[in-house]
């Protein structure tokens, strides 16, 4: 709805730039994942991490703000109109499916005409709202058809992950962040020149995956399995999570639940575990229908395309590395490693609380440097292939790095960089200060040990990469919801005492001359 139906995107926009400076932030372009396509109760919560207000009085907020703005009048995007009128003519049956609230749906139907759409969907109707699949598969229920044989009309990067995770085709239509093209999936610049012939065409044309069932909506189990993905066969883009699940999550209630709520929302295809507390790895996948590695009792690697390769020992021990081969279609593999470097002695902790400084620093980080540089030496023939087959190294290295902070050299991640690996992302966020990308901790803010000691509070966890066929298009961390912190953490939303880092890649293709 929002931005392609009518041009609402703006407006939501506008909405939560006016709450955002109402509580002193300013929105720049690294908020628009969090932003278009999302539920209010998303931006909601991001506004209340980032600023401290109540959850509830944000949201409230939002949809005051937003729902002003839709009264005020609402305009059709160019050509939709006149192709929904094009459809009701050759009986094409419309549903509408839109991550707003039923009151802001409601109030844009009205205006368009009731009689527009035979089904609308909207955030208060699934379980799971937009990137989960929930939506389409609810709307092809409702009308009765196949997500294979529908086309989701879509305008943010978020709305299409949802469309495409049900089966759906997509004609994206960007209205304010760019959509790259993919296998099944169209783009265009506006709805003008769409017809109902040229939608025919694009489900006649695309591999259709194996139909889904559109009978039931999905639990973590009812994922597609990966050959079923649109356009898994031949994927533009790669998207890579790193994530120490603390102690497996085992800290909070239903933390299994909430892992998986938390991996299939975000639309990551490939992460590295660290503090998998033996099973982690294993129970995940098989939840979403994905494949795994297990390496040990602590690290892991979970997959929504085959492993088609597992590297370097298959017990590393509590701390240490592991890899996979993932094979994403023809031509197209990627190595990811996984790493959990030890957090004892902890130089932050040195550096706040004991007045270590330079050298000294440096010098105490020797056992993370060894274990990075035993890592750095079993991943040396993949790193020596990277401009063919990409390499990636994720994990929870318990260290700060080069790039953040100038009170040391911090070598455990200068020894990765003068690997060839580079930092994602403070490629997407050059700036510390503007950026700081802090991983320790989104629940501890005090020392553990009492004394009411700030804890320092750092970026610890990387997603590294090699290769000329990667480039990031965007990297962020990931804490949801609004966790209390230690030790009143067992009814939170995140289940981790880490924030998870999350790069996209853009992935080209190996040019062959015979």
């Amino acid at each position: 709805m929002d931005g392609t139906l009518v041009d609402t995107e703006r407006l939501w926009w506008e909405a939560v730039e006016h709450v955002a400076a109402g509580l002193g932030r300013s929105l720049t372009e690294a908020d628009e994942e969090d932003v278009l396509g999302r539920p209010v109760e998303h931006t909601a919560e991001m506004l209340s991490r980032a600023t401290g207000a109540p959850f509830t009085e944000v949201a409230a907020d939002l949809h005051r703000e937003f729902a002003d703005r839709v009264r005020s009048g609402v305009v059709a995007r160019p050509g939709a109109l006149r192709l929904l009128d094009a459809l009701a003519a050759d009986g094409v049956p419309t549903a509408l499916v839109t991550a707003s609230p039923r009151v802001i749906a409601d109030l844009v139907v009205e205006g368009l005409g009731a009689g527009r759409f035979a089904v609308t969907v909207t955030a208060d109707d699934t379980p799971r709202t937009k990137p989960a699949p929930d939506p389409y598969l609810a709307a092809c229920r409702a009308l009765g058809v196949e997500p294979a044989s529908c086309v989701a009309v879509e305008d943010t990067r978020t709305g299409v992950s949802s469309a495409e995770a049900a089966g759906c085709a997509v004609l994206a239509v960007p209205s304010l962040a760019p959509i790259a093209a993919a296998p099944g999936r169209t783009v265009r610049e506006s709805l003008e020149d769409v017809t109902p012939a040229g939608l025919r065409d694009m489900i006649t044309t695309r591999e259709a995956p194996e139909a889904s069932d559109p009978s039931d909506l999905p639990g973590p189990s009812d994922r597609p399995e990966s050959s079923d993905l649109p356009g898994s066969s031949d994927p533009r883009e790669l998207r890579v999570m790193s994530w120490n699940l603390w102690f497996g999550g085992t800290k909070v209630r239903h933390y299994r639940e909430k892992q998986l709520k938390i991996i299939l929302e975000s639309g990551v295809d490939v992460i590295g575990l660290q503090e998998t507390y033996g099973t982690a790895a294993r129970e995940l996948a098989e939840a979403l229908g994905w494949e795994y590695h297990q390496a040990g009792e602590n690290l892991g690697v979970i997959s929504r395309f085959p492993i088609t390769g597992r590297l370097g020992a298959a017990d590393p021990g509590f701390y240490g590395g592991t890899g996979v081969r993932v094979t994403l279609g023809p031509d197209q593999d990627v190595v990811l490693w996984s790493a959990h470097l030890d957090y004892t002695p902890y130089g932050p902790y040195e550096a706040s609380f004991d007045g270590l400084a330079g050298p000294e620093l440096a010098d105490h980080e020797s056992v993370r440097l060894g274990q990075v540089r035993e890592i750095l030496a079993a991943m040396a023939p993949d790193l020596a292939a990277r401009d063919t087959t990409p390499v990636l190294l994720v994990g929870d290295f318990n260290a700060p790095s080069h790039l953040d902070r100038d009170d040391s050299e911090w070598p455990v991640t200068r020894a990765a960089e003068e690997a060839g690996l580079r930092d994602s992302y403070r490629e997407a966020h050059p700036d510390p200060v503007r950026s700081p990308g802090h991983t320790w901790s989104p629940v501890h803010t005090d020392h553990e040990d009492g004394s009411g000691r700030p804890e320092p509070q750092d970026r610890i966890d990387y997603v590294l990469y090699a290769g000329a066929r990667l480039k990031v298009l965007d990297s962020r961390t990931l804490v949801t919801g609004a966790p209390r912190t230690w030790p009143d953490v067992e009814d939170n939303d995140w289940p981790s005492d880490h924030a998870a880092v999350i790069t996209t890649f853009s992935l080209g293709r190996v040019v062959r001359s015979d």
